[in-house]
């Protein structure tokens, strides 16, 4: 063979492997989660995977071309805010933040887009300025909770006519946004002929000490939970007290009515994740969170359970029934 025939054989077989691992070679991306609840709790890990599945099918592969890291804040503000700061030491390029978990977020960064989800309308209004066209570095998917607050309140009414006052069990550290959603709910109640008391708690003897007074002070009561990070971690606390004085109660998501709760009226968490996986491809990919305007809820679920609501002699009118996403038996 010639040299000059050798050495381009030679060039051009060097340059090959070269060429296949440019172009196999991708920059990892660093992706952040902060959840407000607790590591253990099978339904919110399920939240995660719905939201890590949705970003693998929009081409983001953990251990390939995404570096990804999940704090949980279990319910606690310094936790959370710990989280939060340390996702940002670890230059995250997008975090996605949880409900109680967003402020915390809003605080340590201004730079970093954030996409939250399961924030109630109150708070996101003076976090992102217009819904449609996000200020700053935040946007992302809303509950919408002014709007379930009178459906699960009719929800109540529908389950046990005989209700007349109603007790509202929520985080006492919920700020704002709960009460504002409060005094919706008390308008509501009172158009209803309903009594509503409030019962903020912060641990699991304010959650038994509310609802023995409340179930002590009369009968045809009834119980409404709020959407927040501590009534999702003592979800079966409340569930068994509930179920000990015969409270009927209405809730805000699938994870009670799956541990023994009578009703449950949300948004599809694990949905609103997956929505979230594409609006964190999205600013990987170059958007900014401007760009992409926050969102309401789309799909709301209903479940009943038949066996919580014989064991409190209720009937379950059929049209109740066949409204039902999931029955229960």
């Amino acid at each position: 063979m010639k040299r000059r025939a050798f050495l381009r054989l030679a060039g051009g077989g060097a340059a090959w492997p070269l060429a296949v691992r440019a172009q196999q070679a991708q920059p990892t991306r660093r992706v952040g989660i902060l959840m407000s609840t607790a590591e253990t709790d099978p339904l919110e890990i399920s939240s995660v995977t719905a939201f890590t599945t949705e970003l693998a099918k929009l081409g983001w592969i953990q251990g390939k071309n995404l570096d990804l890291s999940v704090r949980w804040g279990a319910a606690d503000p310094q936790r959370m805010t710990a989280n939060a700061e340390e996702l940002v030491s670890l230059q995250t390029e997008v975090i996605l933040a949880k409900g109680a978990t967003v402020p915390s977020a809003h605080k340590a960064t201004t730079t970093i887009p954030v996409v939250f989800v399961s924030l109630p309308d109150p708070i996101v209004q003076p976090l992102v300025g217009s819904f449609s066209k996000p200020v700053g570095n935040i946007t992302g998917f809303t509950t919408y909770e002014h709007g379930l607050v009178g459906k699960r309140l009719s929800l109540l009414r529908d389950l046990s006519p005989q209700t007349g006052r109603v007790l509202y069990l929520r985080s006492r550290q919920s700020g704002v946004a709960t009460q504002s959603l409060l005094e919706r709910l008390v308008e509501d109640a009172r158009a209803a002929n309903l009594n509503v008391t409030d019962a903020p708690a912060q641990s699991a003897t304010d959650v038994d000490n509310a609802i023995q007074a409340f179930a002590a002070a009369g009968p045809n009561g009834g119980l409404l939970a709020a959407f927040d990070a501590f009534t999702l971690i003592h979800r079966e606390a409340i569930v068994g007290m509930a179920a000990r004085f015969r409270l009927p109660a209405v809730y805000p998501s699938r994870n009670f009515a799956g541990k023994g709760g009578l009703c449950s009226y949300g948004f599809d968490q694990n949905q609103q994740f997956r929505e979230a996986a594409s609006y964190v491809s999205r600013i990987l990919s170059g958007a900014r969170p401007g760009d992409l305007p926050v969102q309401t809820p789309t799909k709301f679920e209903l479940l009943l359970n038949l066996k919580t609501a014989k064991a409190l002699d209720l009937a379950i009118s059929p049209t109740l029934l066949a409204a039902a996403d999931e029955v229960i038996e």
